[in-house]
């Protein structure tokens, strides 16, 4: 099979969709031998998009690992322009405002939509909205006559970024959808997408090399051999809850003063308030936060190794990818109780839900844990059953090759083919 992902970011661009594809694509080739094609931008993060981060690679194609990696540079320029614009219509509702802001969000790749429908591929799989490429992925399968699939990565929520008629639209046309939980399934169907056409497809680890990390050797290296440990791993942005997790420690440190907060990520413009908050703690208590930017992979599975519970507090998230890799280790997590994190937790089962944005009930939940090793244990050993049954990358692959195959099906019976 002969497969196009188009991606907005491709490692070493990182986050969780672009781990994600960089996996699937990667497995394909090396599990079943298909034939994979990425088309990405060569931007380092999406800040790029909106002149926030001028950091880029070159572009270009290269291979990876067996794949073919295509890079299109971005124009960026006037983003303060097009957000002012997608602004206004927005606040007025008027025609367009859809458009607008998917303008405003980009990437804006000249010559994409042209490359994609010039691409001989069996299906084009895109990921992920609100971003522009999605539209470009759209125009260029239907000029080329080939099946398309979204990864679409929803929040819901995030109401100015994903409640726009654009993307359900989109999906209605397209010849599948791969959902990251079954919150995003149900979601859609309330929409009015076919149900036979969503696929659940979740997110995979890497459970072998995960079972690899050395906690021990973490704390050792840390200089915290036996001090409680709450982990918070992601991407340092506002949505993530990092906020309402270091509005909840001063509550913890009441009752666990030797308990201590580890935050691994990549930093982002939003990395300088985390800062600011940091500054205003207690000097006393400072040094009981550590800030870990950009970790190795090595750096963040030997944190998850070796903390007490994950925490994470996000706003929204299409599934939570490090929630499945804390379970990985055996750890139980606490998240919030919407969206995607709901669907994937099993509340009191494997970890712990509170409400988005309540520092009270995160400190509280927390304790709970900190406090209780039996009770870690059994999540944590819940949540390492569910992934190793659930979201293995082999399993993940699998489900992701099958909904290709049946996209093209689908596609070769449409009336509209025959």
């Amino acid at each position: 099979m002969k497969l196009l992902h188009v991606v907005h970011g491709y490692p070493p661009n990182m986050g969780g969709t672009q781990r994600l594809f960089q996996e699937l694509s990667q497995r394909l080739v090396q599990t079943y031998g298909d034939e994979v094609t990425v088309f990405t931008t060569n931007a380092y993060s999406n800040y790029h998009f909106w002149q926030e981060d001028d950091r880029t690679m070159p572009a270009g194609t290269e291979q990876m690992n067996g794949v073919t990696v295509r890079r299109f540079p971005v124009f960026n320029r006037f983003s303060g322009a097009r957000l002012n614009l997608a602004r206004v219509l927005y606040k007025l509702g008027l025609p367009g405002h859809d458009w607008a802001r998917t303008w405003h969000n980009g990437p804006i790749v000249p010559g994409l939509t042209q490359a994609i429908a010039n691409f001989e591929a069996d299906v084009v799989t895109a990921a992920a909205f609100p971003l522009l490429h999605m539209q470009n992925a759209r125009r260029g399968a239907q000029q080329s006559h080939t099946p398309l699939l979204y990864f679409g990565a929803l929040h819901p929520e995030d109401v100015w970024g994903f409640e726009r008629q654009l993307i359900y639209q989109s999906i209605a046309e397209a010849d599948g959808f791969l959902a990251a939980t079954s919150f995003e399934k149900a979601f859609l169907v309330e929409r009015g997408i076919a149900p036979g056409k969503i696929t659940v497809l979740g997110a995979g680890v890497d459970v072998a090399e995960l079972a690899k990390a050395d906690g021990r050797s973490w704390r050792t290296s840390h200089q915290l051999p036996n001090e409680p440990i709450i982990a918070f791993v992601g991407q340092q942005v506002a949505h993530k809850g990092i906020d309402t997790l270091l509005q909840a420690m001063p509550r913890i440190w009441q009752q666990l003063p030797t308990a201590r907060l580890v935050i691994a990520g990549k930093p982002t413009g939003y990395s300088q308030t985390i800062r600011a908050m940091l500054a205003e703690l207690p000097p006393a208590q400072r040094p009981y936060v550590l800030l870990l930017d950009s970790p190795t992979d090595e750096e963040k599975n030997g944190l998850l190794a070796a903390c007490d519970v994950l925490a994470l507090p996000s706003k929204h998230e299409s599934f939570g990818m490090v929630l499945a890799e804390a379970w990985a280790c055996g750890k139980p997590v606490v998240g919030c109780h919407v969206g995607g994190v709901a669907a994937l937790v099993d509340d009191e089962q494997d970890g712990l839900l509170v409400p988005v944005g309540d520092a009270e009930a995160l400190a509280q939940s927390l304790l709970c844990l900190l406090r209780n090793q039996s009770l870690r244990e059994e999540m944590g050993a819940a949540g390492k059953k569910k992934v190793e049954s659930r979201y293995t990358w082999q399993a993940v692959t699998a489900v992701y090759r099958e909904t290709c195959l049946a996209a093209i099906n689908r596609f070769q019976q449409a009336p509209s083919q025959k």
